[in-house]
């Protein structure tokens, strides 16, 4: 059980609320999980605690308790709400990855064409947090001559969400050949269709030039750090990935660490993006920051259930992949602790079929998926939390948004694809 005391202080300021944490965290451990992992990093001057075990807002613990008074207000379908602005993006990305070179510009466009984008998520996600974040310029009182510094402000947020997919489909298109894949999003991976690894990966280099360039015009050398962080981070997790030995193989710590790299550090990064360009304190940035963060470590977690629970219909990919890769994830490293005789069929490896079987033998008489479920509410419920102790407003726009964006965190953990 985690017990955690936080003060909640009104200051006055152009931004509301700013919320301050009391210094003293207690923590009692009733059956304190098997690992525990706690690393701490710099980004941009800014100390990140990141607590795979028990999940934590910046720099302190709280239980939380998803049932906030906002949760059950009028309900919003999240991508709706957005959907003329994801439309105006998608026409964007198609016409930013135009070039000269009919195959790169075929090899680059793929996953931008009409009918196959996905549902776009994480645009999603950045557009409804620019709202969100939005206080101080969206408040009625700034309403009408600011009208013109909105509309800057907007395009400005929805450039970073442009850039977001870009970075995230270039990550897919050299995840599918480094993986050998041949679906994705229920049709043939573009090194597959294509028959050339080589062209797919220019394809992806190329998408990540565009993203620099568009974000070079964003004329803000932070925002700019952020997401150049981003680049070196899902670089840094994909290594991670393919360089693991055994021991790091069968380590929770070290699978949350590359999770956070290869998944959460974009969402993360760009919804504090999102909240630097609106001009947002530190304070507010950073709950934006760890929405996005837990969000994406939630939204990981439940992908890796998935793999073993889905079918390859529903998933737009083939099912076990992870597995018959050796990529052991939460579910089988949570059915290790249950069962230790395991961890000598992952040390073999996955090469022969009949370790597959016996592995899954393993997580189905075990609470593997049903940890791997929890954890990942933990951080739903975490990413929950940020965005209600987000400053007041009575903006019934930023309300909206607020309430999707809880949505989502229920949406991610309940999903089937």
């Amino acid at each position: 059980m985690l017990f955690s005391r936080i003060s909640r202080i009104r200051r006055p300021g152009s931004n509301g609320f700013r919320w301050f944490l009391s210094h003293k965290t207690h923590l009692q451990f009733l059956n304190p999980p098997a690992y525990s992992y706690s690393s701490t990093h710099k980004v941009l001057g800014c100390r990140e605690i990141f607590s795979w075990g028990l999940p934590a807002l910046h720099g302190f613990r709280h239980n939380i308790h998803h049932q906030s008074s906002s949760i059950v207000e009028e309900q919003n379908d999240p991508f709706s709400l957005v959907a003329d602005e994801l439309s105006m993006v998608a026409n964007r990305l198609r016409s930013m990855v135009v070039t000269e070179v009919p195959k790169l510009a075929s090899a680059a466009e793929y996953f931008f064409k009409m009918g196959v984008e996905g549902k776009r998520f994480r645009p999603t996600v950045l557009l409804l947090m620019a709202t969100a974040m939005n206080i101080s310029i969206l408040e009625p009182s700034l309403r009408g001559p600011g009208d013109a510094l909105t509309t800057e402000l907007r395009a400005r947020q929805q450039r970073i969400a442009e850039i977001t997919e870009m970075i995230h489909v270039a990550s897919l298109l050299h995840d599918d050949v480094l993986d050998d894949a041949d679906t994705r999003r229920g049709i043939g991976s573009l090194n597959f269709v294509m028959g050339n690894k080589q062209l797919a990966v220019l394809a992806g280099d190329f998408l990540l030039s565009r993203a620099c360039v568009a974000l070079a015009s964003l004329k803000n050398t932070e925002v700019v750090s952020l997401l150049a962080k981003v680049v070196e981070h899902l670089v840094t997790g994909e290594t991670m990935q393919m360089t693991t030995t055994c021991e790091q193989r069968c380590s929770m710590e070290y699978y949350m660490q590359k999770t956070y790299y290869k998944t959460a550090s974009l969402i993360s990064n760009s919804c504090k993006a999102i909240a630097l360009l609106g001009g947002q304190t530190s304070e507010v940035a950073m709950l934006a920051y760890e929405y996005g963060k837990n969000l994406g470590l939630a939204y990981q977690l439940i992908d890796d259930v998935l793999d073993f629970t889905g079918t390859s219909a529903s998933l737009g990919k083939g099912s076990l992949s992870d597995i018959r890769h050796g990529i052991i994830t939460a579910p089988i490293l949570f059915a290790m602790e249950e069962f230790p005789q395991l961890r000598e069929v992952v040390d073999r490896g996955f090469d022969d079929p009949a370790n597959v079987d016996v592995a899954l033998d393993y997580l189905g008489k075990s609470r593997g998926i049903q940890r791997a479920r929890e954890l990942a509410k933990k951080h739903a419920n975490i990413a929950a939390e940020a965005i209600d102790s987000l400053p007041e407003s009575n903006d019934e726009d930023v309300r909206k948004s607020r309430r999707a964006l809880l949505d989502l965190t229920e949406r991610v953990i309940t999903r089937t694809k």
